[in-house]
């Protein structure tokens, strides 16, 4: 099985403690809001420490998750299908058989190319989560990565997905 490369942990750090800002910026600025309103003389003086702390908290949980999430992402190529085992608290098993795969795709966002990374992402027949992303490639490794499957998707053509 393959891991990512560990620089996608950069990646998901910054985007963890960007969304926690984010929301805990909602959430202390609601705090601070609440407590200068006629409403504030009923609210608990300790209701922006609380916040902050919250805010603190929320952010720590989601670095814990990020960091977490490294070290179980794996992938296979294997003979028939995809494989990608992935998830921090509810473990989840992907299987891509070849001959669903529709066409493949190779993105990199602004914060990826910053730290030389790529994902590719696979789109599938089917309804349901008809793509599946692997993220936290070298770029040289996910344009292989996206020629092995096509090449893969390609040969399996008329076996049956079943």
């Amino acid at each position: 099985m393959e891991r990512l490369t560990p620089r996608v942990r950069i990646v998901w750090l910054a985007l963890a403690l960007a969304r926690a800002a984010i929301i805990g910026g909602f959430i202390v600025g609601g705090a601070i809001g609440l407590s200068r309103t006629e409403l504030g003389d009923a609210v608990p003086v300790a209701i922006v420490p609380a916040a902050a702390v919250i805010a603190v908290a929320l952010a720590v949980i989601r670095v814990f998750i990020a960091w977490r999430r490294y070290g179980v992402w794996r992938f296979e190529l294997r003979d028939d299908d995809l494989y990608i085992r992935r998830g921090v608290f509810t473990r989840t098993k992907t299987v891509v058989p070849f001959v669903r795969v529709q066409h493949v795709d190779s993105r990199r966002s602004p914060l990826e190319r910053a730290v030389g990374l790529a994902t590719v992402v696979v789109y599938t027949a089917g309804s349901r989560s008809s793509d599946v992303a692997i993220p936290g490639l070298t770029p040289a490794r996910a344009e292989a990565l996206q020629e092995s499957l096509r090449r893969l998707a390609i040969e399996s053509e008329g076996e049956d997905a079943v």
